[in-house]
């Protein structure tokens, strides 16, 4: 299609805790473009102490969704800034099926077309698993969990050396019990939209960290690029 920007453009969907997140930020470090984490940024904006701050922070910490308007605002702005020009990885959007449509109506007047939906699918019981056990580095982000991914050294971030970690208030059993009826009632509809579109793609995300990005890496044709 004429006029249409170059580069790599790609969403991750799935459910929460099925290693959106983590996969998104490998791809970025692969392939030097954009990770823009809706999820991110709506907590950082729910710790300004505002009265929607306050109220997406409530909302946040019940596991519910954030406004369709206000998140397709936030992202509107980031995409059309210059270092999203050669390619971004949406991750935690579209959740809803107006934000999908919206999404492409969005991306079509700034000249993009995704490349690929990436859905990654992990069953339930693994993704409790998951978010139960997660926590972060509280002086540079880096994250961990108590059976999967712990630091090298016990206590001592490998990143920083920070000595100081914490745990999301929201990653409680109920709160992700909550999560994900909202995936399954809000998010899942936007599967088959894409698929109409030709645009998804399932990668099984039960294996290690490493054996899912080569999965993903492959679905976009990445490691052929590099033979």
């Amino acid at each position: 299609m004429s006029g249409m920007k170059e580069g790599l453009f790609v969403a991750f969907t799935g459910a929460p805790g099925c290693g959106k997140g983590t996969q998104a930020r490998i791809l970025k470090e692969k392939t030097h473009i954009c990770h823009l984490s809706t999820g991110e940024m709506l907590r950082q904006f729910a710790e300004k102490d505002t009265p929607l701050g306050r109220e997406l922070k409530a909302r946040l910490e019940r596991g519910e969704f954030a406004d369709d308007a206000m998140i397709i605002e936030m992202v509107k702005s980031r995409i059309s800034e210059p270092d999203c020009e050669k390619g971004f990885i949406l991750d935690g959007f579209p959740r809803t099926l107006a934000q999908a449509e919206v999404l492409e109506d969005l991306l079509a007047g700034e000249g993009i077309k995704l490349n690929a939906v990436l859905e990654i699918q992990v069953p339930d019981e693994i993704i409790m698993e998951r978010i139960l056990g997660r926590y972060a580095c509280m002086q540079c982000g880096a994250g961990y969990h108590d059976k999967f991914q712990k630091p090298k050294i016990y206590g001592v971030c490998d990143a920083c050396g920070g000595t100081e970690f914490a745990r999301r208030k929201d990653d409680n059993r109920t709160t992700v019990e909550n999560r994900l009826v909202n995936y399954r009632l809000l998010t899942y509809p936007t599967i088959p939209f894409f698929e109409t579109r030709g645009l998804l793609k399932t990668v099984d995300g039960t294996g290690t960290i490493d054996a899912v990005s080569r999965k993903i890496e492959d679905v976009l044709g990445l490691s052929a690029n590099e033979k």
